[in-house]
This record gives C-alpha cells, structure tokens and sequence, in this order.
C-alpha cells in the first residue's frame, strides 16, 4: 500500500481511511487472544472521537509515553522503549509526515525491518477497546497516540494483536533496527559483563534484558521484579560508592510501573552514600517504572540480557 498515494485519495474525497486488509474487526484482534464473548465486546474508536485534541507525538518520543495494555507484548514494547533512546533508528520506524493536525486523513504509516528490507506499514487509525479502555498499549498522556498506532502496525505486520501475544524481545530489536543483536545468558554471564554494558551503552546499542518464568508469567515477586517478563536496559554507569566503585544498571518496565524494591531503588539507603551531584543526575524518584540496581542484583534477578546495534 502506498501511504502518499491513498492519503491523498482520501484527501481529495474527504473520507477518512478504512484499511481493507486490516480491517476494525476481530480477525485483526486473533480468534484466541480473548473469550469470545469479550472478543463480540470490541469497539473500534479513533483518536479524533477519542479527543478533542489528539497528537502523534507530543514533547519528542519517550520511553515514559508507554503503558503496557491487555495484550502481552512486553517484548516489543521493551524493545520499542530501548528505540526511544536512539533517535537514529527511532526516525526510519516512525515517519514524520504525518500527524493529526495537516492532512489528516485517518491514516498512518511506520517502517519495519524484514527480511532485508524496510517494510512500509499503512495502517488506519481505528483502535481496539474493551468496555471503554485500550486493549492495546495506552499513552501516559492521554492524548499522545504514537505508542498505540506503532502498535497496531507492528500486528498488521504480524497477522493480528494475538500474535504479539508473547514474543521474542531479540526480534523485535532487529525489526526496529535492521541491525545485529546478540544475547547473553545471566545465568552463565561473560567475566566481563560489567564493561560490556558500559560500552553498549556508550556506543548507543539498543539494550534488554528478561526474567525466566516457563512456568508462571507476569507473576510479582515481592521483590517488585516480575516474572517472565521482558525488560529494557536504558543505562549503566560506574559510579564512587563509599570508599570505592559500584557499577549500576538501571532498567525500565514496559508496564510504566512496577518496580525493583531491593538495593539502590528509588527510595533505597545505598543513595545516601553517593555524590549529592552524582544522585541527582541519576535518580528519578518517581513511580514510571524505571529503577537501578547493582550488577550483581541484576544478574541474580534475570536470565537473558540482549544487545542490539547497526554493526556487530
């Protein structure tokens, strides 16, 4: 589908987009992502019936603009957030030209990586909802909609929103990126993990990491980290702790909340023993998600650490 060609249709009619090949209806939702008397429920509303003012992107492109929904698509949204960091690959995913202020036509467009190539994804601006609240991922801001339209594209391109259902964090980092990735096994880490996160992070490789859970997912651990969950990496940084080094890694939840509870959280005593300059530069006291902990904590907690970049 070319995106110019039929917005411009649609211009010159005054209609709105209607995609025929994915359409608002429930083979785009997936036969088994819902009961079938929640899947009759599903309206389809868009962002102009939604709000008086809506907005592609409001104040740049942030990780904090996402909230996980009803679907279990913590590994695209992790690898998502880790793109927000990394406005060089952020720009071929989410064009510019368009938006819901000119030649608004209710249809959208955004790039994904597939199988050598960049894959142009229309889609319209139609969104599930579920007795009145998103069954996709919602914006913070209520009237920000980049997250939820990137979303709905990236399960066109899939077939349906069952089929981001569960996933693989390290796909969805190569179709955002078209680039190399590799993982690591926590369990069984290099000698030399510490330095292979600062460096990813100096080299701005999209990073992610997960938790096991074969058994049990999205279960809370009292710890706050939860299991069989996917995860972004969004810094790492060595800092003086008392009388020596502490290497710290700080780590974002796709769900927009929900945070680590153990050593150097938010509210933890180990801050007060770092630079007062050095924290501030650091912390963000605030329930979004978003936490530091110590390599070894990290590795404790998670299984799978996955690195990202155009280059091996």
């Amino acid at each position: 589908q070319d995106f110019n060609h039929l917005r411009a249709l649609c211009l010159s009619q005054g209609l709105l987009f209607e995609d025929a090949t994915f359409p608002a209806h429930i083979s785009s939702i997936g036969p088994n992502l819902l009961p079938e008397d929640k899947l009759r429920r599903i309206q389809w509303k868009r962002p102009t019936e939604l709000q008086r003012n809506p907005h592609l992107v409001m104040d740049g492109v942030s990780r904090f603009d996402i909230m996980q929904g009803e679907i279990g698509d913590c590994w695209m949204l992790a690898a998502l957030g880790s793109l927000t960091l990394q406005k060089r690959f952020l720009e071929n995913v989410l064009p510019k030209d368009q938006g819901f202020q000119d030649d608004y036509a209710g249809i959208f467009h955004f790039r994904f990586w597939q199988y050598g190539d960049w894959v142009d994804v229309v889609i319209d601006d139609q969104l599930p909802f579920l007795n009145g609240r998103y069954l996709s991922v919602h914006p913070r801001t209520s009237n920000e909609f980049w997250p939820s339209l990137l979303e709905k594209a990236y399960a066109k391109l899939r077939g349906s929103y069952q089929h981001l259902h569960g996933g693989y964090l390290s796909d969805a980092l190569v179709d955002f990126t078209g680039g190399v990735q590799v993982e690591f096994s926590l369990k069984d880490p290099p000698p030399d993990l510490e330095e292979i996160l600062k460096a990813a992070d100096k080299s701005k490789c999209l990073m992610g990491c997960s938790t096991s859970g074969q058994l049990r997912r999205n279960i809370e651990l009292r710890n706050g980290i939860v299991q069989g969950h996917a995860y972004t990496v969004t810094g790492a940084v060595k800092i003086h702790y008392k009388n020596g080094w502490k290497h710290l890694i700080r780590i974002w939840n796709p769900w927009g909340h929900g945070e680590w509870k153990g050593p150097w959280s938010d509210n933890s005593p180990q801050w007060d023993h770092v630079e007062p300059k050095c924290r501030e530069t650091l912390l963000r006291n605030k329930d979004d998600g978003e936490f530091w902990m110590s390599c070894e904590n990290f590795q404790e907690q998670f299984s799978w650490m996955y690195i990202c970049n155009s280059t091996p």
